[in-house]
């Protein structure tokens, strides 16, 4: 065989295999902007205070009309809402706070007729004391789910993650019983096949149900190698060591992956509670996690841009797949406050950059017309379990009230959690009677309705950005081929079977003047670059 030939052969067979990788590489999720609607704060339909599918179902367009293809529900299932629904007493019922499985089932139905996938959140660590389960296992040493949870004679060190020991004493069988979080929120033992079977059970109900996918809160906490040795002590802070990141945590996860993988076109994204990129990377593969959240990303406390540049570089060279992008949760306070704080530009620039760089970004509500922090001014106020469970530990350590409520509200994650600005009517359009958490009083300048009726506003440049990135496959799928940082400017290169973006975000205090080239063409922005400002240049085909 000639050596043309052969060299014509093995270019065709690599093209084949490049065209079938880029082919299997291309999942829906990727092409997807994500939008996470805190299930208690969105719309109330019966005037109850607390938001629900049929209000969720009326405002549909609006989602629809924003440009997101996937929503992300934070828990919906019954719980008595000690942790706002992260306390789940029955995994196969609605709350009713929410709505009935029928109301659910229609929601599902009108998402996707829209075109929206649906992944909810599943809490799978603990169950709330209510929960069956629990109650079943505490009447006696000997009953069936005894070890659905961890019970010990004596317990040891470990700290609850909202404050306090994670030991409760329960009297019926005069055993401790084992919580990461609250004292009404027991860890499940994932030890225990019978747990993994029943999780895997849940999971396959809602999968037929027609759920996208699912979101795994705080999945690498499981407690899979029961209880271990004492955490250690730095500086009279504890280290938490031996219960997270347990060696059978990555079986749990591919147990719950497999079933996943049961049905076509779904999704599962991670809760990894850190934000040290050599943990999170660890949980993001095929058999584990499609992704996970990169908080070293998403939880930055202040502005930076060189650290926003760091983290860019950071999930590159270390995620095997792509990374999430996100500036805001429900448990972190809001982006305009924590980043861009009376400067609506770097809020936008923000916004352009997540959803231009490679990855999958995650909205969250409200921060598409600049919503903005709420704060307790006093303990009745403070809806959030964690703020009131430091504000009590203040009070015991001696602290004044004054002095307890500021402890409170720098753990109060009640801060992005206030109802959904809509428009200028009582209690911003959320409900027509009440609300379970104080609205924001800047309703009345900032919601929905006066935003879409302004030009050029924060809102309408979050639907042109969203409009772009679901028109260009290469801000889809493309790799950076070049990732720089500047004079306070961050910009990239994504290419894409042949086709290259080119972003600017200018974080400076000073204008830069970006030259175009005749054959690019500008698709947002100005090649003048003003601070706080970005652009984004498409390359042009030659042909």
């Amino acid at each position: 065989m000639k050596p043309t030939v052969l060299l014509l052969l093995v270019f065709l067979l690599f093209s084949c295999n490049e065209e079938k990788k880029n082919t299997t590489d291309k999942v829906w999720w990727k092409e997807t902007v994500f939008y996470e609607i805190y299930m208690p704060s969105y719309k109330d339909s019966n005037g109850d205070g607390f938001s629900d599918f049929k209000g969720l179902i009326s405002k549909l367009d609006y989602v629809q009309s924003l440009g997101v293809k996937g929503i992300w529900l934070t828990p919906f299932l019954e719980s008595p809402k000690v942790d706002n629904g992260y306390d789940v007493s029955n995994y196969y019922r609605v709350d009713s706070a929410y709505g009935s499985l029928e109301d659910f089932k229609t929601f599902l139905k009108e998402a996707h007729k829209k075109d929206i996938k649906i992944i909810m959140d599943l809490v799978v660590n603990h169950t709330s004391t209510d929960s069956k389960w629990f109650q079943e296992s505490k009447k006696s040493k000997d009953n069936p789910y005894r070890d659905y949870y961890i019970w010990k004679d004596q317990p040891n060190n470990w700290e609850s993650f909202f404050g306090g020991s994670a030991w409760e004493l329960d009297k019926t069988t005069n055993q401790y019983y084992y919580h990461q979080f609250d004292k009404r929120m027991a860890d499940l033992n994932w030890g225990n096949p019978k747990v993994v079977t029943e999780i895997q059970n849940v999971l396959r109900f809602w999968l037929d149900l027609g759920v996208d996918g699912f979101r795994m809160d705080v999945i690498n906490f499981l407690t899979t190698d029961g209880i271990t040795k004492d955490n250690p002590m730095k500086d009279g802070v504890q280290e938490h060591l031996n219960d997270i990141n347990q060696k059978g945590v990555k079986t749990a996860m591919k147990s719950i992956k497999s079933v996943v993988n049961e049905y076509d076109n779904r999704f599962i994204v991670g809760e990894i509670g850190s934000d040290k990129i050599e943990v999170l990377k660890q949980y993001q593969s095929p058999d584990l996690l499609d992704v996970v959240f990169n908080f070293n990303f998403g939880s930055i406390k202040e502005f930076s841009a060189q650290r926003i540049y760091d983290e860019l570089q950071s999930m590159e060279k270390n995620m095997q797949s792509y990374p999430t992008l996100f500036f805001g949760s429900h448990d972190m306070p809001r982006l305009v406050d924590r980043l861009a704080k009376d400067n609506p530009e770097r809020a936008e620039a923000l916004a352009a950059l997540m959803l231009t760089a490679k990855g999958i970004p995650f909205i969250y509500y409200g921060e598409e017309i600049g919503m903005e922090n709420i704060e307790a001014n006093s303990v009745a106020e403070m809806m959030d379990i964690q703020g009131r469970i430091n504000y009590d530990l203040a009070l015991k350590d001696g602290k004044s009230q004054e002095e307890a409520l500021k402890i409170g509200n720098r753990h109060n994650r009640d801060k992005s959690r206030s109802p959904m600005q809509w428009n200028t009517e009582h209690l911003a359009g959320f409900s027509d009677s009440s609300s379970w958490i104080k609205v924001n009083p800047n309703y009345k300048k900032l919601n929905v309705e006066m935003l879409e009726t302004q030009n050029n506003s924060l809102l309408k440049e979050y639907k042109k950005l969203i409009a772009l990135r679901n028109s260009e496959p290469v801000l889809q799928y493309g790799n950076y081929s070049q990732l720089s940082f500047s004079n306070d400017c961050i910009s990239f290169v994504r290419t894409y079977k042949g086709e290259h973006i080119t972003c600017y975000f200018n974080y400076g205090n000073n204008p830069l003047e970006i030259k175009v080239k005749s054959n690019e063409k500008i698709l947002s922005g100005k090649s003048l670059l003003q601070p706080n400002n970005y652009l984004i240049v498409k390359g042009l085909s030659s042909s």
